[in-house]
């Protein structure tokens, strides 16, 4: 009866992933803020640890991260495991709401894909047990906090924590607090489960387009941000040739960037 339950168990397994990767795809990668599909599409099962980040429809999230000096892309979120097993998108501010959520993977992934640009960055290694715990206690942790909303408009000001004070300390992680902005928790939860060094690790100073690209206009962010373990960002499409045609704002976007 266990041997019985045990196949089931696999064969549940096995179908999952099949499903996961049916409606999944990647293009090529690389370290470009373009429109370009990049030959050939291979199958993308979601793993752990993947960063997802997406442009921001509105034109006042553009302008906003604009006025705070970044660019494209301005969403990003982490894939996580739940306690029960599967996986699931946490992301701070999902379609603009006030809270933190992990969502269904792929159905989370496909409502940006239908009007934004998506991308992934995958993990070079894999979690370890004790890594993915972490990341599902930490997720777990957070889930239904609050979106800072007023610390992201402060982004935009003078007192944005983004400059020489990163030096001397400020910004580093909290581990848990009440509030987060998209980037932010991407830090938070990366350096929960050790994949962030959390001595140099600034949550507070971090934009997506710091996670597109692995480097940052941010002089200490620039030095101390390591993201060698993940590959460069993919786009995201769950059938390749059907994606949406997007209108542009090279300028906004810092699209040549």
């Amino acid at each position: 009866m266990i041997l019985m339950s045990s196949l089931v168990c696999c064969l549940a397994c096995t179908v999952l992933s099949a499903d996961e990767s049916a409606q999944s795809y990647l293009y090529q990668p690389a370290f470009c803020m373009d429109h370009e599909l990049r030959l050939p599409a291979a199958h993308y099962v979601p793993e752990p640890g993947d960063i997802f980040l997406a442009t921001g429809r509105e034109r006042w999230a553009k302008v906003g991260h604009w006025l705070a000096g970044t660019g494209a892309p301005q969403h990003t979120g982490i894939i996580v495991r739940r306690w029960n097993g599967t996986l699931g998108l946490l992301e701070a501010g999902p379609h603009n709401c006030l809270h933190c959520a992990i969502s269904d993977v792929l159905p989370q992934l496909l409502s940006y894909a239908e009007i934004e640009r998506v991308w992934i960055r995958r993990r070079r290694i894999p979690l370890t047990p004790e890594q993915n715990s972490c990341l599902t206690s930490f997720a777990e942790s957070v889930n239904g906090k609050r979106f800072a909303l007023l610390r992201m408009l402060c982004q935009i000001t003078p007192f944005r924590c983004r400059g020489l004070l990163l030096d001397y300390g400020f910004g580093k992680p909290h581990h848990e607090r009440d509030s987060y902005f998209c980037a932010e928790l991407v830090a938070e939860a990366c350096v929960s489960c050790g994949l962030l060094d959390p001595l140099t690790t600034r949550p507070t100073a971090m934009y997506p387009r710091d996670f597109f690209f692995g480097h940052s206009k941010c002089s200490f962010i620039n030095r101390c941000l390591c993201m060698d373990d993940w590959e460069p960002p993919a786009r995201w499409t769950p059938c390749p040739g059907t994606e949406p045609c997007l209108k542009r704002w090279p300028y906004l976007d810092g699209d040549q960037s």
